[in-house]
């Protein structure tokens, strides 16, 4: 019988592919909260898979204390599309298979980005914390205006699934919908330079992974490119934008407003966004409903039952 690490609860049903290939289940926290790294290096020796979140940093430190021939570690989960909080090239010099959680959540996370937008074009954070407030004294031609998202012209960086969902949502509302992607897509509103897309878009949308070519792709010089009446939303991963440009771009004005599902330095926020005027920030929920987190959890367990069966999961991080 195998033994599995998981970091942190998950949604009920998730783990039923374990349960039923009967393999034994540790952890988490009674409390849930998250495993430090010295916990990590501890734990890892004496499992044969981890099953964890994002927010828990499987480096080459945990790897190397859990692969053979220090422990038995085969395989880490991570319940997630993305995977930067893992080794991968320390894991799979250890020989870990590194499995995600892709395609699963691209609807979910769409509804959420075009939530924000909607949220951020129509200043609604604004407009609900004026009301509960009781700073609302009634209707006036002048207050709350937004920028229409209908007829609007959406940029998005970045084409994969979850930004084409996106797409597909944006048609509903009547939007020219460009894009930029590194190399040419062959497709209608493909724009080669992302300065040019930023400088078009009304609702620029990030839909990028993260890594060294994109740690602040957005930055100070890019929002500047931006109309001053334009959004900026970002379900993608933190880092990809630099908060305190952003911040200080709403704060003089240069773009209209924001919408953040993702932060630098999860769970921090950079002060000066959260004073911000117009950002709608939200503490990371793109892909928060019951039945996605649910599948996410399962399509991790599934990939670690196959692993330790000797079959080739699914999604296999290479």
């Amino acid at each position: 019988m195998g033994r599995v690490l998981l970091t942190r609860r998950v949604p009920d049903g998730g783990l039923d592919p374990l349960v039923d290939a009967g393999l034994e289940i540790s952890g988490p926290h009674e409390d849930d909260r998250p495993f430090t790294a010295d916990e990590l290096r501890t734990a890892a020796p004496d499992h044969d898979a981890i099953v964890c979140l994002l927010t828990d940093r499987i480096d080459a430190d945990v790897l190397r204390a859990g692969a053979p021939p220090a422990g038995r570690l085969r395989v880490v989960a991570n319940v997630a599309v993305g995977y930067d909080n893992i080794d991968v090239a320390a894991a799979r010099d250890l020989g870990v298979a590194v499995c995600n959680t892709p395609g699963v959540l691209d609807e979910t996370t769409a509804d959420l980005a075009f939530a924000l937008i909607l949220a951020a074009s129509r200043v609604l954070s604004e407009a609900e914390a004026d009301l509960r407030a009781g700073r609302w004294s009634g209707w006036g031609v002048g207050q709350y205006l937004g920028q229409d998202v209908h007829g609007a012209t959406l940029g998005l960086v970045g084409y994969g699934r979850i930004g084409r969902a996106v797409a597909r949502r944006a048609t509903g509302f009547g939007m020219t919908v460009l894009h930029h992607t590194r190399t040419s897509t062959g497709e209608p509103g493909h724009v080669a330079e992302l300065d040019d897309l930023l400088a078009r878009a009304d609702v620029v949308s990030l839909h990028v992974p993260f890594g060294d070519a994109t740690r602040h792709l957005i930055d100070a010089r890019r929002l500047s490119l931006m109309k001053p009446t334009a959004v900026l939303v970002n379900t993608a991963r933190g880092p990809v934008v630099d908060e305190a440009a952003l911040a200080d771009a709403l704060v003089a004005g240069r773009i209209f407003a924001a919408g953040i599902d993702v932060f630098e330095r999860e769970p921090d926020v950079h002060p000066n966004l959260l004073a911000a005027p117009r950002a709608v920030l939200l503490p990371h929920i793109g892909s928060a409903s019951v039945a996605t987190r649910t599948r996410m959890a399962r399509m991790a367990s599934e990939a670690v039952a196959d692993v330790l069966s000797g079959r080739r999961p699914a999604n296999l991080v290479e």
